[in-house]
């Protein structure tokens, strides 16, 4: 009898252990779960403002030392006045701005929203003036975030050359 109630006990045991060892699993998982699904958000949130036009909407959920990559095109960008300030122009020169079919894929620390997205060019941007021309192609915007959930940083894949080419503008030189 005593071998019995050892064998229970201690089949009993394993499986509690085996018990626990799936909830921790279980629980992970369910929390990696849930901060996918918060930067998801987060990333879709900073995307739709965007097509709003809204700057502030946009960037309300840059973390401190948030850096917009582009297209890697160009250098960073790190200085959040001088991003709006740009937001803000681009706009002006796209006010029909729109972004269709976007979804988003959440993976850890990454949320990547892909789409079409299209204007027309009719306000001038920076020193390129406006052609009246259209532009529409796919892009996938690309965010990153802390563990707090703030956007730490923004790549786009489309390259310069793609808009330019649609909208008649001339691609700069090449600098050496």
């Amino acid at each position: 009898m005593k071998k019995l109630i050892s064998g229970v006990a201690i089949a009993a045991l394993f499986l509690s252990a085996c018990n626990n060892k799936s909830a921790t699993t279980s629980s992970a998982a369910d929390s990696a779960a849930i901060v996918s699904a918060r930067n998801k958000t987060t990333a879709m949130n900073s995307d739709l403002a965007f097509i709003k036009h809204d700057v502030d909407g946009a960037t309300k959920d840059y973390a401190p030392g948030f850096t917009e990559l582009g297209n890697g095109a160009d250098k960073p960008a790190k200085n959040l006045d001088s991003i709006k300030m740009g937001l803000k122009q681009f706009f002006a020169a796209f006010p029909d701005l729109k972004g269709e079919n976007l979804h988003a894929v959440a993976q850890g620390d990454s949320v990547i929203i892909t789409g079409t997205y299209s204007g027309t060019f009719t306000g001038a941007f920076m020193k390129i003036k406006p052609t009246k021309k259209m532009f529409k192609a796919p892009d996938a915007d690309i965010y990153t975030f802390n563990k707090d959930g703030k956007i730490t940083s923004h790549s786009n894949i489309q390259s310069d050359a793609t808009y330019f080419y649609q909208l008649g503008i001339p691609m700069p030189p090449k600098k050496k």
